[in-house]
């Protein structure tokens, strides 16, 4: 029997991930809309033990949002009443011009931002068949939408993204990848220079069109990572859906970082919706504890990642 890879981690960051772009408001009451909310759960889940907030931006109805003034109403108040790491997207929806997508950490230069690794098929159209009332006209098309319009993340909008905002702001990069393929495609960027150790690499499981919810894929994709990236990088995990917990928990087990948070899972268990991000902080916590996994603070995910400070972004 092969023995499984180990991460060396000394201490677990947890990032939770608040609203997101995926799920929309007729899903569930609890996911946060409009900027106060965003800001609250974001608070709210810091004040539970995640160090890092990443973080997407609303219209009131829920539609997602990339306009910088969005996102004035809630980087701010998190700045100023915690001291999280805040990572921004630069993912939005698939829907978004690159230049969009950008507008947000363009404008605040954060500490960190998302950067997708890749083009695929992001498919999460199934949504729509699960949804029996619609609170927004703008939900169903919106979900079947991406049935039929893959997600560009073409190698020269990875390039403008990582020189825009990493080599003229400083700004260091959460690594999505959704397939063994995004790995190489970092390993590619890191040869030429461009993306820099260490890497915080976030494997994405069980989104429709990238790489299933099956754990070996979790157990190969850090074996490719070892072999590409050696001792120059972070690696943490999480599926989509009803494997949220299950795959936070197999990157911790084999010594890894944990994200959670309402874009990725709208659920606490089966059957039962989650009534906040602090809500998935708290579970995940305790499954860290049992697991012997001290938490990192938001001070370790500086060191740990080589980050520039808060003190050096524009908020």
């Amino acid at each position: 029997m092969m023995e499984e890879p180990v991460i060396a981690a000394d201490r677990v960051i947890i990032s939770t991930a608040v609203t997101g772009s995926v799920h929309v408001p007729s899903q569930s009451d609890h996911l946060p809309l409009s900027p106060q909310e965003i800001v609250a759960e974001s608070l709210a889940a810091a004040e539970a033990g995640a160090a890092v907030i990443h973080l997407h931006a609303r219209h009131p109805d829920g539609r997602p949002a990339f306009e910088p003034a969005v996102f004035e109403e809630i980087i701010p108040p998190i700045a100023e009443q915690c001291d999280a790491v805040i990572n921004i997207t630069t993912g939005g929806a698939s829907s978004m011009t690159i230049e969009e997508r950008l507008a947000a950490a363009t404008r605040f230069s954060p500490e960190l931002a998302s950067l997708n690794m890749g083009s695929m098929n992001f498919v999460f159209s199934g949504i729509a068949d699960k949804v029996t009332h619609w609170k927004h006209a703008w939900e169903k098309p919106y979900l079947e939408n991406t049935y039929s319009h893959p997600f560009i993340n073409s190698f020269d909008q990875i390039e403008y993204a990582l020189r825009e905002l990493g080599e003229r702001g400083g700004t260091r990069f959460e690594y999505e990848c959704y397939d063994i393929g995004h790995l190489y495609t970092l390993a590619h960027f890191a040869e030429r220079g461009l993306a820099k150790p260490p890497f915080l690499i976030q494997g994405v499981f069980g989104v429709l069109g990238g790489i299933g919810a099956d754990h070996a894929n979790l157990t190969h994709m850090v074996t490719i990572a070892d072999k590409l990236f050696g001792d120059e990088y972070h690696f943490s995990a999480f599926a989509g859906g009803r494997n949220q917990m299950l795959f936070c928990t197999h990157s911790a087990w084999l010594g890894g970082h944990v994200r959670v948070g309402l874009e990725d899972g709208l659920y606490i268990g089966r059957g039962e919706l989650a009534k906040s991000n602090a809500q998935q902080v708290g579970k995940i916590r305790e499954i860290l504890a049992d697991l012997g996994r001290p938490l990192a603070t938001p001070d370790d995910v500086r060191r740990m990642l080589a980050l520039k400070g808060a003190a050096n972004t524009r908020n």
